[in-house]
């Protein structure tokens, strides 16, 4: 699909910390396994993109990173774990300049892509599509479904990775010279899951395995609100 080698970055919090909007929905560890079964998901579509050379994936989650080396699979492309940087008033940014930073010292002729972690429905194609639409261009991202926010940042090899992800990141990153890609509204990449309703939503649809397995034993005890 393309024929840039990729080197994708995903930042993944303490899962105990993530998806703090979901907590008046979830019990704290709920809400720690679905963050953790959304990243294995959104991972294993990435490592399984064409063009995606390497992984790299930025936490100090340790029940995630023994997750990540039992899901080693040769066939794929390779996760490298980097540990989250020094507490930083950004922390979300200060995680993938440092991800890409890591995936250039391992691969210093790959294109660069930052893909946030809550990404259940991704698949593989589209990923490989937006990766695709993003190669002739110094940087570009995709917003996601409600067009405010970003879930991917793709730079050009030898370009810096400039993350404005957060309130308005869509806006920011254009701002920013970054190309917005004209990625179908019904594209898996742009449906991350932030609040509640995007949980609900994502028991109607198709995701991966591991969040399918989550939103399983979830619905046996009860409706999500």
């Amino acid at each position: 699909m393309t024929s840039l080698g990729w080197v994708v970055v995903v930042p993944v919090k303490p899962a105990a910390h993530g998806k703090s909007r979901l907590a008046g929905l979830l019990t704290d560890d709920d809400r720690a396994d679905l963050v953790r079964a959304m990243a294995l998901d959104t991972i294993a579509a990435a490592r399984s993109t064409v063009g995606v050379r390497r992984v790299v994936v930025v936490t100090a989650d340790d029940p995630l990173r023994r997750a990540l080396v039992a899901a080693s699979d040769e066939a794929e492309a390779p996760i490298d774990v980097v540990d989250e940087p020094d507490p930083s008033p950004d922390p979300l940014n200060a995680a993938l300049r440092a991800g890409a930073a890591a995936g250039r010292r391992l691969e210093p002729d790959a294109a660069v892509a930052a893909l946030l972690g809550d990404l259940p429905r991704l698949r593989a194609d589209d990923l490989a599509e937006a990766l695709h639409a993003a190669a002739p261009h110094l940087g570009a991202f995709v917003a996601d479904a409600q067009g405010t926010g970003t879930t991917l940042l793709a730079v050009a090899p030898g370009a810096e990775l400039d993350p404005r992800f957060g309130a308005g990141s869509a806006r920011a990153h254009a701002a920013a010279g970054n190309v917005e890609l004209d990625v179908p509204r019904t594209s898996t990449l742009r449906h991350d899951v932030d609040v509640p309703d995007d949980l609900r939503a994502a028991q109607e649809l198709a995701t991966g395995p591991r969040t399918t397995a989550w939103l399983a034993r979830a619905a046996a005890v009860g409706p999500l609100g």
